[in-house]
């Protein structure tokens, strides 16, 4: 099962596997020093940048994180060099599905649960609209939402390939 932690930081946990840095509020410089102080700290790790495909290039990050209504993935291919990866935010099965089809290396399909990090944001979709979610894409499907070490199993029986989280990494 994949871990990906959802940070803006650069302390990477030790259980995370990969490592997305959702750093809104900083300036393209400083994504790009942020983003190569990651990689520096964990180089066994996948690091991915949210949104910022420019970033992730320079920096030679191991990919990207879109969101939902992003251009197409396969718009970005011919900038990208060989096994960079590009991710989406999905929320819907119309959406994975175009995600798929326009080129997305992985998705992430959320909220599963209430999110610890939104409250009130949504009650979650639940366990049985993953499974149906894994059903249609024949790519990594990501677990996201109200995660945590005890339901992150139940994600996986599902379907998912992996789990994601802030809150989940939040301790060391």
């Amino acid at each position: 099962m994949i871990f990906c932690q959802i940070a803006e930081h650069a302390r990477p946990h030790p259980m995370a596997d990969w490592f997305q840095l959702r750093a809104k509020h900083l300036s393209p410089r400083h994504l790009y020093s942020l983003t190569r102080q990651v990689l520096l700290l964990a180089p066994h790790k996948k690091i991915l940048v949210n949104s910022r495909v420019d970033v992730a290039l320079a920096a030679r990050a191991h990919g990207v994180h879109l969101p939902a209504h992003s251009p197409a993935p396969s718009l970005f291919r011919r900038l990208t060099p060989p096994g960079f990866l590009i991710g989406v935010s999905c929320h819907t099965l119309d959406e994975l599905r175009q995600a798929e089809t326009e080129g997305a290396d992985y998705v992430f399909f959320s909220p599963i649960f209430q999110p610890f990090s939104k409250p009130g944001y949504h009650p979650g979709l639940g366990l049985e609209m993953l499974s149906q979610a894994c059903a249609v894409v024949n790519i990594p499907l990501i677990a996201l939402g109200g995660i945590t070490l005890e339901n992150a199993p139940h994600c996986e029986k599902a379907g998912a390939a992996g789990v994601a989280g802030i809150s989940l990494f939040s301790s060391p």
